[in-house]
């Protein structure tokens, strides 16, 4: 009978005293009753305790056993909350990916360096593009005639030259600002003063005498020539009094800078109006800036303009040219800064007064410049080109007149002199402009315009903008002294605009702008994605494995040593949940009825089975009772063991704290048990 005990113990998870209840058969009538009227009374109690939390449970929605099923768990017996680190550490996923995904739409970094480009009164970058910390060099190479005397006297029949060179100076850009438009753009006039740079002249001097070319004497007998008779005989008569000639000795700075001429002053008498300085240099006219003034976009419109050309001298266009293709000089760079966020495959414009025109730049390669990636850009294949090749070109043919493929007329930018620009040494030019000159050796490498740009700021990383500048004359055979020069086209200088790289203060400052914060941006964002993404699957991890689908603690680990069991307590509320989320009392409660039904079958099987053996065990009992009979205090009957007077053992239910649910098929299976216990031991 013990053993049966014991197997309803294991199942039923229910404590009893030793002593078999099986015994209770042949005790008197009233212990007998009373023992079984307590343990009802007990039963019922717990049931209504049961009872209740099944009610209340069902009163509770929907939402609050799902919370609690997301945020509570048992630890160590105890109801314990599921930590809610698990919800900030969704938050913080969710965070993160949004974080993530603000980056990759919004671009704060294209905002951030948007506002750093706009040209803003005492802004970082509108302080670079006012006075620019580059180092800036104007390197002149001019072309000493070697065979002057020859050539005047017939002997030779082309004019010989050698390039001397290079003579470098310092171009220190400024622009001063007059003030700030309402139209997004500023107002300011270009100032670029040259100084003199010897330790980069490679051994030349300013003081270096040369044969070169006699602008004033071939200037002025080109424009006579198309004059009325009496005009060109007065003019003569002057080239005769000052014996002036086509080449001259003279000084390479009196060339570049500036030299007097008694022509020049006469001449003004026969031409009034046309030339109103005393002196003539091609350097110093061609960075005479008097009067100039420009409007500058500001990019507070388009960050992309910002310092470009809005207005030079008042207009888009310049006045020389006619047609828009030729004049318009909107939206294009001084050289200071280009235009912003370009392609790969966007030509921009590139102005500068020695040219004349707006010229475009094309990008052919790409590579790294001063640590900084930029695109490289050069002038079209085609750009020099009178309407030969292309149509649209043929505004620059001035007065209906075109000169050469290779060389562009820019007589009316310099004071009605007969000046036509090409390429160093008549590189890409038509044969027949060199045709009547010696010396003359064009190389790619060494005469190809390249401008080296950073695509997103429009920053130059490197400069070198190479041009020559060239005497294109007419027919001057009604001149004295120039008939040989008829037809002509006389090689003067060529100079170089570079600007080697930038200074470290700007490559140091447009490295952390351009390389290192787009990466930051970059690394940000993707650490973000992925940091939000391990987030939020380890909380749906320990949510799925550890939370929702968690094996259920067996019931075995509960003892009663655990401190947290009392006789018919119950401890969970109605909302507790195992790991599977499946409510506790209804788990128990199912479980137990189950138990209880197979118990009760067993029963049935094994009691005759041990029917002899309670007779005896009840005979026991009345031998104990008959030498003293055992009550507690609180009044329940014991059966005494042994004669010792402490042997007495209680029998009662222990409530093991499982909160089991009373059903009638337990409570009926169990009285049954018993009475057929107490009818046996009677027979």
């Amino acid at each position: 009978m013990k053993d049966l005990v014991q197997i309803w113990n294991s199942v039923a998870n229910r404590r009893y005293s030793s002593v078999n209840t099986s015994e209770l058969k042949d005790l008197p009538q009233g212990i007998r009753r009373s023992e079984i009227e307590n343990f009802e009374a007990n039963f019922v109690e717990c049931e209504a305790l049961n009872s209740k939390f099944n009610d209340d449970l069902e009163f509770n929605n929907k939402k609050d056993a799902i919370i609690n099923r997301l945020f509570e768990r048992r630890r160590k017996g105890q109801i314990g909350r599921q930590p809610k680190c698990l919800f900030v550490l969704l938050m913080l996923g969710f965070f993160a990916l949004s974080s993530g995904c603000f980056i990759l739409f919004l671009k704060p970094y294209d905002f951030f360096f948007s506002q750093k480009a706009v040209l803003s009164d005492g802004g970082e970058i509108f302080e670079m593009w006012r006075k620019p910390e580059v180092e800036l060099y104007l390197k002149v190479y001019l072309f000493n005639v070697t065979n002057a005397e020859e050539y005047m006297a017939g002997t030779d029949d082309k004019v010989k030259v050698k390039e001397v060179g290079p003579y470098v100076y310092r171009e220190s850009l400024e622009h001063k600002i007059t003030k700030f438009n309402d139209n997004n753009t500023l107002s300011a006039v270009p100032v670029h003063p040259l100084s003199w740079v010897e330790e980069l002249s490679e051994g030349n001097q300013e003081n270096d005498t040369l044969y070169l070319v006699n602008i004033a004497l071939l200037s002025i007998a080109n424009v006579a020539s198309s004059k009325d008779a009496f005009t060109r005989f007065g003019l003569n008569n002057v080239i005769s009094f000052t014996n002036s000639q086509p080449f001259v000795q003279m000084t390479a700075r009196e060339f570049m800078m500036g030299y007097k001429s008694e022509l020049m002053t006469l001449g003004n008498t026969f031409l009034p109006g046309w030339i109103y300085f005393d002196k003539l240099g091609l350097i110093d006219r061609m960075y005479d800036f008097d009067g100039d003034y420009e409007t500058v976009f500001t990019g507070a419109e388009d960050v992309r303009n910002s310092g470009l050309i809005d207005t030079y001298r008042g207009s888009t266009d310049l006045p020389q040219w006619t047609g828009k293709h030729c004049s318009n000089v909107q939206y294009a760079s001084d050289g200071t800064k280009f235009r912003g966020a370009v392609s790969k495959n966007e030509s921009i414009l590139f102005y500068r007064k020695s040219l004349c025109r707006a010229a475009p730049l094309i990008p052919v390669d790409e590579g790294v410049k001063s640590g900084l990636r930029g695109y490289k850009y050069t002038f079209p294949e085609n750009m020099l080109d009178n309407g030969e090749v292309i149509k649209e070109n043929e505004c620059f043919c001035r007065n209906g007149k075109c000169l050469p493929n290779g060389l562009i007329d820019v007589t009316d930018c310099y004071y009605g002199f007969p000046i036509a620009l090409s390429y160093p040494h008549f590189w890409k030019a038509d044969d027949i402009v060199s045709s009547k000159v010696e010396g003359l050796t064009p190389d790619p490498e060494k005469h190809e315009t390249a401008f080296w740009i950073e695509p997103q700021s429009g920053l130059p990383l490197e400069v070198s903008s190479k041009f020559q500048i060239n005497m294109a004359l007419g027919d001057i055979s009604s001149m004295r002294n120039v008939d040989k020069f008829s037809n002509m086209y006389l090689p003067l200088l060529w100079f170089d605009i570079k600007m080697y790289s930038l200074p470290p203060s700007m490559q140091q400052r447009f490295s952390l702008y351009l390389n290192i914060l787009p990466i930051v941006e970059q690394g940000a964002m993707y650490a973000l994605f992925v940091t939000g993404a391990l987030f939020i699957l380890t909380t749906v991890y320990i949510l799925t494995f550890k939370v929702m689908f968690r094996k259920s603690r067996d019931f075995n680990d509960w003892k009663e040593k655990d401190g947290i069991y009392a006789p018919c307590e119950v401890p969970l509320s109605d909302t507790d949940t195992d790991d599977n989320g499946k409510s506790l009392i209804k788990y128990h409660s199912e479980k137990i009825k189950d138990l209880s039904s197979k118990f009760s079958d067993k029963m049935y099987d094994t009691v005759g089975s041990v029917k002899g053996k309670v007779v005896d065990e009840i005979n026991h009992v009345k031998h104990a009772f008959d030498k003293k009979d055992c009550k507690d205090e609180k009044g329940y009957a014991v059966v005494k063991q042994s004669d010792s007077e402490d042997d007495c053992k209680y029998l009662e239910v222990i409530d093991d704290g499982s909160d089991l649910v009373s059903s009638q098929k337990y409570e009926t299976n169990r009285m049954v048990t018993l009475k057929g216990l107490e009818q046996d031991g009677t027979d």
